[in-house]
């Protein structure tokens, strides 16, 4: 936005922002709204914000378009899983003009930005000089179209991503245990809660498995953890392995 000489123009509050702060910033140098969802934190107590059909509709009485910028990039719904995102088709079908999402994080693809939305506005980003200069290669291509067309198909279990939030407690415990069985009598696993990675709204805690982890090690361990381990002194999570129970 710096290099193409746009002014950033925020609208409301922290916490609390009414569809009345965006048509109140509104003037004849507006070009496009930005609407930009929290991924990776949450605001809670006394907030409000403007639907996304009330930003719509306001975009299509403006005659300006509305850019939305998704973050984690969820194609699917999760909610079974316990993950509450909202999905890049929602924002389409409800009209956004555009869309910006990630290729990796919960898509589950390589690492890549992605753009979808109306055929014009994305002609005009194609024709933008730096985007010769900054597009992915080949690679990064041929395995963005391998992940999607697993969604396409269902596959669920091609997707690592996808399959990691899937798994059931009994997978995942196996897991933990199959890791474990040559690194005994100093390490065990148990129940755990971790802060999620993977840019969810408000970090929220997920039900998970971890390898724990006691100060006396042999020579062969401490060759594979280090110093920090040695040191410990008290047992600490050496790796967590992450599930969601499905119905949850």
């Amino acid at each position: 936005m710096e290099q193409s000489g746009a002014i950033l123009r925020e609208v409301g509050t922290t916490n609390r922002t009414r569809l009345a702060d965006y048509e109140n910033a509104i003037n004849e140098k507006t070009r496009v709204l930005l609407r930009v969802h929290p991924s990776n934190f949450k605001v809670t107590g006394f907030t409000d914000k403007p639907s996304l059909e009330e930003l719509v509709s306001l975009s299509q009485r403006s005659r300006l378009p509305l850019v939305e910028d998704l973050g984690s990039g969820c194609l699917v719904d999760l909610s079974e899983q316990g993950v509450s995102e909202p999905t890049v088709k929602q924002s389409v079908d409800a009209g956004v003009s555009a869309v910006m999402f990630s290729g990796d994080k919960l898509l589950g693809g390589p690492q890549a930005g992605i753009i979808a939305g109306k055929k014009d506005l994305i002609d005009r980003v194609r024709r933008y000089p730096l985007f010769r200069a900054l597009r992915v290669d080949k690679l990064t291509i041929a395995a963005l179209e391998a992940t999607l067309g697993a969604y396409l198909c269902a596959a669920w279990d091609e997707i690592p991503t996808m399959r990691m939030i899937r798994m059931t407690p009994q997978e995942v415990k196996r897991r933990a245990e199959n890791f474990i069985r040559e690194l005994r009598p100093n390490f065990r696993s148990m129940k755990w809660r971790s802060k999620s990675k993977m840019h969810l709204s408000g970090r929220r805690r997920l039900n998970t498995f971890a390898i724990i982890t006691n100060k006396n090690h042999s020579d062969r361990q401490r060759a594979l953890f280090g110093d920090e381990t040695r040191t410990a002194s008290a047992p600490r999570p050496c790796w967590r392995f992450r599930y969601r129970p499905r119905g949850r």
